[in-house]
C-alpha cells in the first residue's frame, strides 16, 4: 500500500506539540539562568543544542514507527507517538538536584554537570525499565506512583507558579485563568484554534500594550539576539568529572523515582494509544524513549526527554506522522540558532506558566481519580513528603534572601515549626511518598504481608540514609549516607513491619477454615473496617 505524506491534520498537531515543546526550552532558558546560575553561554551554547537533537532524534524514531505501522496494518489514520522534554523531571532536577549544588557552591558548572549525570542515569534506568517496566508496574500501586507525582506536581510545579502568576496580575491571570477554563472545561474553540496558543497570544498581547503604555510589568530579555549556529558538543568529560567526585550518589533518592516514572508513564502512554487504536511495540518505544535521554546526556542537556501524554488529542485532529517530523525540525532549528532568545524577548514568560499550572492541576487531579476511591486515602498521605520538600525550600529560599542560613536559626525554630521533622521527612521525600501510600494501599486491602514488605524497605532505605537521613551545615541540609544513617527511623520502620505481619498471621489465623472462635472473624473485619 502506497502511504501517503502529510496531511492538513499534521499542521494542527505540529502547532499543539510544538507550543509544549516551546514552552520546555523557554522555560529551561529561564530557570537555568535565573535558578542555577548558568552563563547564557551556557545555556543557549550547551543545553540548548543538545535538548534540540534529542527532541529531533526522538521525533523521527516515533514517526518511522508510525510509518511502518501505518504500511503493515494498510492503515492511512496512524499517529505518531508525540515526544518532547519531560515537564515533571524538568522540575524536579532544576529545584532538588541543580539549584541546592548551586545554592551550596555558587558554581553553575557543577550544577550542569549534576543535571547531566542526573538525566544520564535516569537514561539507563529507563533503558533498564524496558524489560521489567511491565513488571514493576504490576507490583506497585497506581496510589503510590500518582501520589509522589502528584506530590512533586502540587508543590514544585503549581505553587512556584502561582505565586509568580498573582505576583503579575494583568499579564499572567487571564492567560492562566484561560488555560485552566478550555481545558478543564474541555471548550472547544473556533477553527480548532489550540487553547494554549490563544492564551499565551492573549498574555504577550496584555505584556506589550503594558510596555506601550509605559507599565514595567513586562520588561523583554535585553539580550540583544546575535544570529549564530551553535553546535552541539559532547560532554562525556563532565559527566565522568561529577560522577568521579562521588556527588552524584547523593541524588539517586530523586533519580530513581523519576525513571520510575518516566518508565511507568511511557507505558501508560503506549496504553492510551493503542486505545485510540494504533498499537505499538513496548519495548522498542522505551528503549528509544531512554536513548533520546541519552543522547541529550551526551551532548550537554540534563533534562530527559519522553514519551508526551495526549496521543488521543493529536489523532482527534487527524495529525499522522507528519506532525512530529515537522516538530522536531522546527525545534531543532531554533535552538540551533539560538532562536529561544527571540522568544522570551517577543513573549512574556508569565503568559505561557498558566499552562504549566494546568500540568500541575491535573496531575493531582489525576491522582485521585485514577485509583480506586477507597485508595484516596493512600494518594492523600504520600502528598505529605512533598509538602514537606516544598516548605524546607521556602524556609531555605526565606533566610538566604536574608542573609542568614537554616544553619544559623534552626535552634531557635524550637516546637513552633517541628522544622527537625520537616528536613527528615523531605530527604528522599519521592521515595517516602511511594512507600507511604503503597502501605497504605496495602492495609486499605487487607494485604497486610504486602504493606510489611514496604514497611521493610523503608526500613533499610532509612538505615542506610537514603530516606530521612541529613547533616545540617553551613552550606544547607546535606544528605548522609552509611551504616545507622538514620536508626531511629529505621526501628520505627521495622516495628511497623513486625507489627503487619503480625496482623497478617493474625488475619489467616481466622479465615474460613482454620480454628477461629466463634464470631471473633466478624468482629475483626468489622473492627478494621472501622478504623480504615
Amino acid at each position: 500500500m502506497k502511504v501517503g505524506g502529510f496531511v492538513r491534520g499534521d499542521i494542527d498537531g505540529f502547532f499543539g506539540l510544538f507550543v509544549d515543546n516551546l514552552l520546555q526550552l523557554m522555560l529551561i532558558a529561564v530557570l537555568c539562568g535565573n535558578v542555577c546560575g548558568m552563563p547564557p553561554g551556557l545555556v543557549y551554547g550547551r543545553v540548548l543544542p543538545g535538548a534540540a537533537l534529542s527532541i529531533l532524534f526522538g521525533n523521527v524514531f516515533y514517526a518511522w514507527q508510525a510509518r511502518k505501522l501505518a504500511i503493515k496494518t494498510g492503515r492511512t489514520d496512524v499517529t505518531a507517538l508525540p515526544y518532547g522534554i519531560n515537564t515533571v523531571s524538568l522540575i524536579a532536577f532544576v529545584f532538588l538536584i541543580m539549584a541546592p549544588i548551586y545554592f551550596q557552591t555558587k558554581n553553575p558548572v557543577l550544577a550542569w554537570q549534576a543535571g547531566l549525570f542526573a538525566c544520564l542515569a535516569s537514561a539507563l534506568l529507563e533503558c533498564a525499565g524496558a524489560f521489567v517496566g511491565a513488571r514493576l508496574r504490576r507490583h506497585t500501586p497506581r496510589a503510590a506512583l500518582l501520589s509522589s507525582l502528584a506530590g512533586v506536581a502540587i508543590t514544585f510545579i503549581s505553587m512556584g507558579f502561582v505565586f509568580q502568576i498573582f505576583a503579575m496580575p494583568v499579564i499572567a491571570i487571564v492567560p492562566a485563568l484561560l488555560v485552566i477554563f478550555i481545558y478543564g472545561g474541555h471548550i472547544k474553540l473556533p477553527l480548532r484554534l489550540p487553547g494554549g496558543f490563544i492564551a499565551v497570544a492573549m498574555g504577550a498581547a496584555l505584556g506589550w500594550v503594558l510596555r506601550w503604555t509605559g507599565h514595567p510589568y513586562f520588561q523583554p530579555l535585553r539580550e540583544p539576539y546575535q544570529f549564530a549556529v551553535h553546535f552541539p558538543r559532547t560532554a562525556f568529560s563532565d559527566m565522568i568529572a561529577f560522577l568521579v567526585n562521588g556527588q552524584g550518589w547523593k541524588y539517586f533518592s530523586v533519580i530513581f523515582p523519576m525513571a520510575l516514572f518516566n518508565v511507568i508513564g511511557s507505558l501508560q502512554n503506549l496504553e492510551s494509544a493503542e486505545a485510540a487504536g494504533d498499537r505499538y511495540d513496548t519495548r522498542s518505544s522505551l528503549l528509544v524513549n531512554g536513548f533520546g535521554s541519552i543522547v541529550a546526556a551526551c551532548l550537554g542537556n540534563p533534562f530527559p526527554t519522553t514519551i508526551y501524554i495526549g496521543h488521543p488529542g493529536w489523532k482527534a485532529v487527524g495529525a499522522r506522522w507528519g506532525y512530529s517530523i515537522l516538530n522536531g525540525t522546527v525545534i531543532t532549528a531554533l535552538c540551533l540558532i539560538g532562536g529561544i532568545t527571540v522568544a522570551l524577548k517577543v513573549i512574556p514568560m508569565e503568559a505561557m506558566i498558566g499552562i504549566l499550572l494546568w500540568i500541575g492541576i491535573i496531575i493531582t487531579a489525576q491522582a485521585f481519580q485514577e485509583v480506586p476511591g477507597k485508595h484516596a486515602i493512600a494518594v492523600a498521605l504520600g502528598l505529605m513528603p512533598a509538602l514537606a520538600a516544598w516548605a524546607l525550600f521556602l524556609i531555605e529560599t526565606t533566610l538566604r534572601k536574608a542573609g542568614s542560613s537554616l544553619f544559623d536559626v534552626a535552634p531557635r525554630f524550637g516546637g513552633d515549626l517541628y522544622l527537625y521533622g520537616i528536613i527528615s521527612l523531605s530527604q528522599g521525600f519521592i521515595l517516602t511518598s511511594m512507600i507511604l501510600s503503597a502501605m497504605m494501599v496495602f492495609v486499605v486491602e487487607k494485604q497486610f504481608f504486602k504493606a510489611s514488605l514496604w514497611a521493610a524497605t523503608a526500613a533499610v532505605l532509612s538505615f542506610f540514609g537514603v530516606i530521612h537521613a541529613y547533616i545540617l551545615t553551613p552550606a544547607g541540609v546535606q544528605n548522609k549516607f552509611g551504616f545507622g544513617a538514620a536508626k531511629a527511623y529505621a526501628f520505627a520502620y521495622l516495628i511497623v513491619t513486625l507489627l503487619l505481619v503480625a496482623l497478617h498471621r493474625y488475619v489467616r489465623g481466622r479465615e474460613p477454615g482454620s480454628e477461629a472462635i466463634p464470631g471473633a472473624e466478624q468482629s475483626l473485619a468489622s473492627g478494621l473496617d472501622m478504623d480504615m
